[in-house]
């Protein structure tokens, strides 16, 4: 599988959809942005792309467009609460540096 969701992902990502009364899955990306060239990019898909991979992981699919798979692929996505401050968290094993601000990573 070339992304999962911890636990504590999948279950903020299903509340969040079940809350919204709409919604297919996640759906993953990256784009150029920040001082070290890339940036994750999340949106909850209504419409499914018939272009995406799809993954299921602890019951929620997540959707990734074919040119961010290769930046993805073997990443597990967290979702983290750290004092006031709550987010997603991304473990990618293809990383290999990320700017100051963590905003942004390369590969």
């Amino acid at each position: 599988m070339a992304l999962t969701l911890t636990p504590s992902a999948a279950t903020y990502v299903a509340d969040f959809l079940s809350n919204r009364g709409k919604g297919e899955g996640i759906r993953v990306g990256v784009k150029v942005s920040g001082c070290s060239g890339l940036a994750y990019v999340l949106e909850f898909v209504d419409d499914i792309d018939s272009a995406d991979q799809v993954f299921e992981s602890h019951g929620v699919k997540v959707f990734i467009d074919p040119k961010s798979l290769v930046y993805l692929d073997g990443i597990e996505m967290d979702f983290v609460k750290e004092g006031l401050n709550e987010g997603f968290k991304f473990n990618n094993p293809n990383q290999k540096g990320e700017c100051g601000c963590g905003e942004s990573f390369t590969v």
